[in-house]
């Protein structure tokens, strides 16, 4: 497998080289890499993720392929670029995209009710293909949990999930609300393998990763990772790293069943900022984000996230799967993406990485852009506090779902309980990452004799979906 992998990174032109954390492949300016690996080394010292493997696309190509850390802590193995991480949940838009090749082959409609292909499921005849692929079905999600339950440690079928999770009556009336959901792609899936005639997998090597050269992909639903491959970790609280337990086989599926290395996935993003492998119109309808019956934002298109940071459009997914972590970042009218995978479950790394290398790639400086984020944000939910405090609120920095939060009652529990404070001795930034496809952020609000906390969830249109004032522990 291996030596499959690295024949492929030869014929690709990726000239690897050892670089200390591994083999790299590297066109950018000395300052943008020299950046990538500080930036690496901040954030897994911050972290303790065990190993992180990046690919970075500038100009439409790929030119920065590097890993750093340990694919395993014993006996120790050191990280590489052509090694396979699970990707998790950035498996979707994969799926997504088999879906509207087979739209594209008229074999399905996107507004076709899943009724006319799993006509047992609840609701079937209300419930879209669309809303299926953009998460908002009202489908309940089988898989919320950040860890692996011991029912998922034995073997199951899709059709298991469906019968049991498909079967409950809706979360919401279809169309109504954005819910994100691992039963919407199970049900994707069989539709795919319905309407073709075979294994969902099959379609994805014979439609999407030859096409592309992705040579490095498995079907990690189906076995475990070889051994000359990254372990994936875990651990309870500030516990030490763990290998982490593998969830059965049939559970993943359709929903985060693939793996691969950084490489494969940045060939994946060329694909889609140069749209070479759909039509055109099946692009549109993937980075088209879906609006609810009431005209809300999802900031969701078909099994991606859609929006824009700093001017920059951009379309993106992470993904989680028992021992790892992922995050892919297409920023597709400036023809650069970044990927990250990591080995460790419920780690902030992945985000964390990408996100500082994103200016990097961009043009951008990463301290300069981050401390201006951080100012601007600072003065925002400080506006924001001091306006509570006299009990107003600029209703339109908000979400549907913060603006409802903040109903008249708490605007009046707001400016009642921190009028009396006066002003903050100081209000800072503390903490920020991405959450959710939105931005999480902390602030440290000092008085005289008190010290409170305000956390933020900036959507990516830069609305607010939480604004919570809370006592500090510190």
């Amino acid at each position: 497998m291996r030596n499959l992998r690295v024949r492929a990174a030869a014929v690709f032109g990726f000239g690897f080289v050892t670089m200390g954390a591994g083999w790299a492949q590297n066109s950018l300016p000395a300052a943008t890499a020299t950046g990538i690996d500080a930036a690496a080394a901040e954030v897994m010292e911050a972290t303790g993720v065990p190993s992180a493997s990046v690919a970075v696309v500038q100009g439409g190509k790929i030119s920065f392929v590097k890993a750093y850390g340990k694919a395993r802590l014993e006996p120790v193995m050191l990280a590489e670029p052509g090694m396979q991480y699970s990707i998790g949940s950035v498996s979707k838009q994969f799926t997504a995209a088999i879906i509207l090749l087979l739209v594209q082959d008229g074999k399905v409609k996107l507004d076709d009710p899943v009724g006319k292909y799993l006509p047992e499921l609840t609701r079937a005849k209300d419930v879209t293909v669309r809303q299926v692929l953009s998460m908002t079905s009202g489908y309940q999600d089988f898989w919320p949990e950040d860890y692996v339950m011991t029912s998922m440690m034995q073997p199951a079928t899709p059709q298991h999930i469906l019968d049991v999770w498909g079967k409950k009556p809706l979360d919401f009336e279809p169309g109504t609300k954005w819910q994100y959901s691992n039963t919407n792609y199970v049900i994707a899936g069989r539709i795919a393998e319905i309407v073709a005639g075979k294994p969902l997998i099959e379609q994805l090597q014979e439609r999407i990763f030859k096409p592309l050269k992705m040579n490095g992909v498995l079907n990690s639903d189906a076995s475990r990772l070889p051994a000359n491959d990254p372990t994936g970790y875990y651990q309870h609280a500030l516990g030490p790293l763990r290998p982490a337990p593998q969830e059965g086989a049939g559970w993943m599926f359709a929903a985060g069943e693939l793996a691969m290395p950084a490489s494969d996935m940045a060939l994946w993003n060329i694909s889609l900022m140069n749209r070479t492998l759909l039509a055109p119109a099946s692009y549109d309808e993937m980075f088209t984000e879906v609006k609810l019956k009431d005209g809300s934002s999802t900031h969701y298109g078909l099994g991606v996230q859609v929006g824009e940071r700093d001017g920059h459009r951009i379309v993106s997914h992470s993904g989680e799967v028992s021992g790892f972590v992922s995050q892919n970042t297409v920023f597709p009218d400036d023809k650069a993406a970044v990927t990250v995978l990591t080995n460790e479950d419920a780690s902030s790394a992945a985000a964390a990485l990408a996100r500082k290398i994103a200016p990097l790639v961009l043009g951008q400086s990463a301290s300069a852009n981050a401390a201006d984020s951080a100012a601007g944000a600072e003065k925002r939910a400080l506006d924001i506090f001091t306006g509570l405090q006299d009990g107003k609120l600029d209703r339109s920095q908000l979400t549907a779902f913060c603006d409802a939060y903040f109903t008249a009652e708490a605007v009046q529990d707001f400016a009642s309980s921190l009028k009396p404070l006066g002003v903050p001795s100081s209000f800072k930034q503390a903490d920020e990452e991405l959450r959710g496809g939105m931005t999480f952020r902390v602030f440290d609000v000092s008085f005289p004799d008190r010290k409170l906390r305000v956390t933020t969830y900036e959507e990516p249109d830069g609305k607010l979906e939480q604004y919570l004032v809370i006592p500090s522990g510190s």
